[in-house]
């Protein structure tokens, strides 16, 4: 270890100019892989962040601890500025970055994930992603959704619920819209049957909020919240799939349109949406 830290530690390369210039280059595997990548990098990069605080506090050497934390801050941009190039080559892509919440990782890592020559409606985009709830993993069988793209959708959601105090952010508010109807028809006694079907699912502590809310016939505000973030995920997800669709074919999506899925009694057009 002492010659771990008394080694002189070379810096990690910078990216070079042609292989900027070459990203157009990479495939969907090579893409998929530079998401997954920069993720790790933002973990390892937060670890050891919050390592090299905690070892400052108590007075403890901490240099070689922040160095790696340094190359793993480095190599998070730099990815990021790969998929930043990946992102903005496609229309899809240049209108998700237009929404609150949504960055150039995420917008590059849709397009790696979603085929849209394979996705004739966002139903088939919600099943690949995980977000069907008709749809259930049995013991035994093959996982039904990528696991990847589900991840990606959980962090989208996540996004728009930080976002959603701004009243221009799109996502957030329908967001912040839905949760309040969530709540409303939870209070009214409309999901009862959900209710007790979870309560009958799942294994619940007697004294714990969860299991007061099931037995009173509510949903419990996790799952409000859950719930809330689904939808918002789900009716991007659904404008997604209509500027894919039209970028790739040159035509609106298959009548009728899935967004009908959604609960919705009339269509609602992606925003910044070009006609």
């Amino acid at each position: 270890m002492s010659e771990l830290i008394n080694a002189e530690l070379a810096p990690i390369q910078r990216l070079t100019r042609d292989m900027v210039a070459s990203v157009l280059e990479l495939d969907s595997g090579q893409v998929r892989c530079l998401v997954d990548g920069y993720y790790q990098m933002q973990e390892m990069r937060k670890a050891t962040g919050n390592q090299t605080k905690a070892l400052e506090k108590f007075g403890e050497p901490h240099e070689t601890i922040e160095w790696f934390h340094a190359q793993f801050n480095g190599l998070e941009g730099q990815i990021k500025r790969l998929l930043a190039g990946v992102s903005m080559a496609s229309e899809v892509g240049r209108w998700a970055q237009r929404q609150r919440g949504i960055g150039p990782v995420i917008a590059a890592g849709l397009d790696a994930y979603i085929d849209i020559t394979k996705a004739p409606t966002v139903g088939h985009i919600w099943r690949f992603a995980g977000l069907d709830p008709t749809v259930e993993w049995g013991k035994g069988k093959k996982r039904p959704w990528n696991a990847q793209l589900k991840t990606l959708c959980w962090k989208i959601g996540e996004s728009f619920v930080k976002v959603s105090g701004d009243a221009s952010a799109f996502y957030g508010q329908i967001y912040v819209q839905r949760k309040a109807l969530e709540v409303e028809r939870n209070e009214a006694g409309a999901f009862a049957d959900q209710a007790a079907a979870a309560l009958k699912k799942g294994k619940y502590e007697k004294k714990t909020g969860a299991r007061a809310a099931y037995e009173a016939g509510r949903l419990p505000p996790g799952h409000l919240h859950a719930r809330a973030k689904r939808y918002a995920v789900k009716l991007f997800l659904a404008h997604w799939h209509e500027v894919a669709y039209r970028e790739h074919f040159g035509e609106a999506p298959p009548k009728p349109y899935a967004i009908a899925q959604l609960g919705h009694a009339h269509y609602i057009a992606p925003p910044e949406s070009a006609s």
